[in-house]
């Protein structure tokens, strides 16, 4: 059966389908629709996940050996497909409609693909996979749907805005989800969970010194520690809160963490950049970084983002600027002594 995005939450506390079809360009619903059927079947006792990327050199028939093979670690598994074009082509038609057909006994079927065309909507896979479980289509937010998607991320995180400032950051992101994100997330560093007057919401929102935030996040990954450190000066003397700077920091750290593994694991790189809604012109700094950052690094620097968090909160001595420049000389790799 075919579902709206917004009412998986609800279908997964009921029961589990033996398979899921999402597909759409929206990596951020997506991913986060994955993550919520992964986490219900891991409640339900799902373990073991096989990971299966459909590229240049994938071969159908795996699909078929996954679901007739049996884990010596759990009884039960996910079959985590992945289609980044949207397309399958004649034998994984064929493959998807035999799947179908002889349902593999504890085991779920996770589809997640890119945008499909026009004609696949009506094609017999699809038909197939819509019938025996749950498909859902994602699509881009706009107008009144970006609202209520805004109003129900603001409500998970405890705050409380008036419908003008809700508009008010649905036209700053201009339709991206991820920014929209990153804007409820900046809000809730800076106030906390609680009603939010529109002033609060304009300073935060309106403010063009994010953009700089994210300048330093990008200056210390490319290694070029002098102008992270102009940036980080910058941004003190501004008056930027040093939660803000932190939440930049540390949201990229544990994506990096996130994607060295998933790369480690031999997840194609497209798709875990689509993933991250990593595109074209951030693809070679990520990679970079990846290149001299190892995990011990990344870890490093998120032990340091917690202390730097407990400085900000009291909770711990020390300079928060200064912590803040040693996690941008640790993103950069950089043994430069410090000072400010």
């Amino acid at each position: 059966m075919w579902l709206k995005a917004e009412q998986l939450p609800q279908a997964l506390t009921k029961s589990l389908a033996p398979l899921y079809f999402l597909s759409g360009d929206e990596p951020l619903q997506i991913g986060e629709a994955t993550d919520a059927i992964r986490s219900a079947a891991k409640q339900a006792g799902y373990e073991n996940r096989e990971i299966l990327n459909v590229d240049a050199s994938f071969s159908w028939s795996s699909l078929a050996q996954e679901a007739d093979s049996f884990s010596i670690f759990s009884d039960k598994k996910i079959i985590d497909l992945r289609i980044p074009s949207g397309k399958v082509g004649a034998e994984g038609s064929k493959a998807l409609t035999a799947y179908c057909q002889r349902l593999p006994e504890d085991t779920i079927l996770l589809i997640s693909a890119g945008k499909l065309e026009k004609s696949a909507k009506k094609s017999k896979w699809v038909a197939c996979l819509e019938k025996t479980g749950v498909a859902i289509q994602v699509w881009p937010l706009t107008g009144r749907d970006l609202i209520q998607w805004l109003q129900r991320r603001l409500k998970t995180r405890g705050l409380i805005l008036d419908l003008p400032e809700v508009q008010l950051i649905a036209t700053r992101v201009e339709g991206n989800l991820l920014a929209a994100a990153q804007e409820v997330e900046k809000l809730y560093v800076l106030y906390g969970e609680g009603q939010l007057s529109a002033e609060q919401v304009n300073n935060a929102v309106t403010d063009s010194s994010r953009y700089d935030v994210f300048n330093l996040v990008d200056a210390a990954l490319s290694g070029r520690i002098e102008r992270a450190n102009k940036v980080l000066v910058g941004l003190q003397h501004e008056g930027i809160a040093p939660s803000v700077v932190l939440w930049a920091l540390a949201r990229e750290i544990r994506n990096l963490i996130h994607i060295q593994k998933q790369l480690a694991d031999g997840q194609a790189q497209q798709t875990v950049f689509m993933r991250y809604q990593i595109w074209d012109k951030r693809q070679k700094l990520v990679l970079f970084a990846l290149s001299h950052l190892q995990r011990a690094n990344l870890l490093q620097a998120l032990l340091l983002a917690a202390k730097t968090d407990r400085q900000i909160k009291g909770e711990e001595t020390g300079d928060c600027w200064r912590s803040l420049l040693q996690i941008s000389l640790i993103l950069g790799n950089s043994t430069l002594s410090l000072h400010r």
